[in-house]
Formats: structure tokens, C-alpha cells, sequence
């Protein structure tokens, strides 16, 4: 008697066991939801992240370009008429004699992120003391908001 009660217990318990191996339809539902949002949260957090890198290298470039244009101010007296001066040996023949250059480590002047020539002007309209230079930005339109100049760069 007692041996036939342990059976059915055990019997039993085998058939509910084997019933539950797998999971229910709700509970993959579930798990998939939960991943679901846990991807949206991760591609929120880092989708910006490559768009701002391309701002920053802008910003970093810029300021290379405005230290070397000041370099070529005070050996040639003038800012350069252009950008390729800084690389180039520039035809003017005031500044070809005082000229010091390449004032850059390049043969010819870089590119923005977007693969855009930067601006150059002097005086500036933003900074009329001195000069302006900067990116058209993502769009690749000037005069935008997205603009990246020189009179954005915080000085440390």
C-alpha cells in the first residue's frame, strides 16, 4: 500500500514536470517586450553620439586652423587672403617675403567631417577685430545654425 501511493506520487509529479519543460506563449512575449524597450533605451542613449564626435573634430580642427592663422599674421603682418596660404607659399610679395610656412603639416588644406572646405574670412562678421572661420555643419548649407565657427570655441 504504501509503495503504491509513492508510485502515483511520483508518476504524478513526472507528468507535471513534463508538461512544464517549456514555455508558455505569454512568457516569450514577455521576455521579448523586455528586450524590446532595453534596445530602444541602449540606440536613445548612443544615437547622438556620432553626430556630436563630428562636431567635436570640427571644433578641434578649427582651432588648429586659427592658431596657424595667427602664426601666419604675425610673420607676414596680414591674415592670409585664403586658406591655402597657410600650406602654400602665398603670391603677394609683401607676405611671400615675410612668410614662414607651411603653417599646417599638410600639402593641402583638410576637409571638415562632412568633407566640406572650411570658410575663411577677414575681417569677420563675427569677430570683426580679428577673423572668422568655420564649417557649414552637417547640412552643408552656410549661414544655418548648425554652423561651426571660431567664435563658438570656448578659449581655455
Amino acid at each position: 500500500m504504501f509503495s503504491t501511493i509513492t508510485t502515483e506520487k511520483r508518476s504524478g509529479a513526472r507528468r507535471r514536470d513534463h508538461m512544464r519543460a517549456g514555455f508558455t506563449l505569454i512568457e516569450l512575449l514577455l521576455v521579448l517586450a523586455i528586450l524590446v524597450v532595453l534596445a530602444s533605451m541602449v540606440v536613445t542613449m548612443f544615437g547622438g553620439t556620432q553626430e556630436k564626435a563630428l562636431k567635436d573634430a570640427a571644433k578641434g580642427q578649427i582651432g588648429i586652423l586659427k592658431s596657424a592663422i595667427n602664426l601666419f599674421k604675425f610673420d607676414t603682418r596680414d591674415y592670409p587672403a585664403e586658406l591655402n596660404e597657410l600650406t602654400t607659399k602665398p603670391g603677394d610679395s609683401n607676405a611671400s617675403k615675410r612668410w614662414a610656412g607651411p603653417y599646417l603639416d599638410a600639402t593641402k588644406m583638410p576637409l571638415d567631417p562632412w568633407d566640406q572646405d572650411y570658410k575663411f574670412v577677414a575681417p569677420g562678421k563675427h569677430n570683426p577685430d580679428s577673423f572668422d572661420i568655420w564649417s557649414m555643419g552637417p547640412d552643408g548649407q552656410d549661414g544655418n545654425d548648425d554652423d561651426i565657427g571660431n567664435w563658438e570655441i570656448e578659449t581655455r
